[in-house]
């Protein structure tokens, strides 16, 4: 009977104490907070537009530091003869508050510079699903320590501001763009046109958007904090994001130093909300949604694919190379012209070189044919000759 009150002391103690501290399970996110900070995430970004679109300026003045080096002019044009759409990737690491993020800028000069753009997208599309691809096979392996994640997690789409609405190149890039990966149209040089323009201008591309069922990233909204979701509807009534990009500090006329562009009629801004959505768009990418980025990119877009490949695929087989590249067809059709003008030049010399021998041969055989004649005459006349001699008379007699 001790030994029963003793326990039932015991289990009201211990009951006592677990209603008053828990059982530790709201530590746990703690935990995770030391884990992730300490594993540290890969964030990737590509950058698509027109050259001249500022879509470098935008990148250094997002990340406040050199990132990618401009190109100068000569560089540019040289570029532009090539015909090619280029992938430069710009590694970084970002920290803080302890935390690491391992930052990958991709870059693509050459898209949409010639007079011929058709498919000139494809090299993006096949470098973002060579991604997914180099990521599935890791996965298969058996040792699965330190993957390399090069996903991309957000594609930001630069529009030249050219107060209409998206070209055909913009629309059939987007709507290809968009169907594998995070993409978020960006309007840039906000700063050369006016409020009322750029407002008309944003509802044009957006009825296009719409129009053409390209599907772009929506952020979530909806949040148990009021602020948060008042926050999270501003960004989403931004979009298109409208920037201005610039890494100078210029003076406002109030005598802050700002980043910003002067002009004769005053100066245009970078963190203004009055002048562009630069501060919303760095909110969604880095502050606010890099998580959900991260997550659409894992839980959807990647796990597409991933579904998409396992269905005709082998466990551990290899992606069939694909045929239809631009690039390689370019490559294909030049090789195959060359050597088609190849074969037409030994042809034609063959024929030069044939024609000669007719040519010798014929006046061989006609040649040849003279001196027979001449043989034939020469034995005629030996023949009379002897013929007509006396001793050949005397013969006879």
């Amino acid at each position: 009977m001790a030994f029963e009150d003793n326990n039932e002391g015991i289990e009201s103690y211990v009951n006592k104490n677990v209603s008053q501290t828990g059982i530790g399970i709201a530590n746990l996110p703690n935990q995770l907070h030391k884990i992730v900070t300490k594993k540290g995430t890969d964030f990737s970004i590509i950058l698509v537009g027109e050259s001249g679109t500022g879509k470098t300026t935008f990148v250094n003045t997002l990340f406040t530091t050199e990132l990618i080096t401009p190109l100068d002019d000569s560089t540019r044009r040289k570029k532009q003869c090539d015909k090619t759409v280029d992938i430069n990737i710009h590694k970084a690491e970002l920290e803080e508050k302890n935390f690491n993020v391992k930052l990958n800028v991709i870059d693509t000069p050459g898209f949409g510079d010639y007079v011929d753009n058709n498919d000139c997208w494809h090299p993006i599309v096949d470098f973002i699903e060579n991604q997914y691809e180099q990521y599935l096979r890791q996965e298969q392996q058996p040792v699965r320590k330190g993957l390399v994640d090069m996903r991309v997690h957000a594609c930001l789409y630069f529009i030249r501001p050219n107060g209409h609405s998206l070209k055909p190149l913009d629309v059939r890039a987007m709507k290809a763009i968009g169907a594998i990966c995070n993409l978020i149209p960006v309007i840039s040089k906000a700063d050369s046109m006016s409020p009322t323009s750029l407002k008309l201008f944003k509802k044009r591309i957006l009825d296009t958007i719409n129009a053409q069922n390209i599907r772009i990233y929506t952020p979530p909204v909806e949040s148990e904090d009021e602020s948060v979701t008042s926050r999270n509807r501003d960004i989403v009534s931004a979009m298109p994001f409208a920037v201005i990009g610039s890494s100078t500090e210029v003076v406002a006329p109030d005598g802050r130093v700002v980043k910003g562009r002067k002009y004769p009629w005053g100066i245009a801004e970078v963190e203004n909300d009055e002048h562009c959505d630069f501060k919303k768009l760095r909110s969604l990418l880095i502050r606010s949604h890099m998580l959900d980025l991260i997550n659409s990119t894992e839980e959807s877009h990647y796990d597409a694919y991933r579904t998409a490949q396992m269905k005709v695929r082998k466990f551990g087989e290899a992606k069939p190379k694909a045929t239809d590249n631009k690039v390689f067809k370019d490559e294909e059709e030049a090789l195959r012209k060359r050597f088609t003008e190849k074969v037409r030049l030994e042809e034609n010399r063959f024929r030069q070189w044939e024609s000669k021998l007719i040519a010798e041969r014929d006046r061989l055989n006609k040649d040849l044919e003279a001196e027979h004649n001449l043989v034939k005459q020469l034995e005629a006349e030996i023949e009379a000759v002897q013929t007509s001699s006396p001793g050949n008379r005397f013969n006879r007699k």
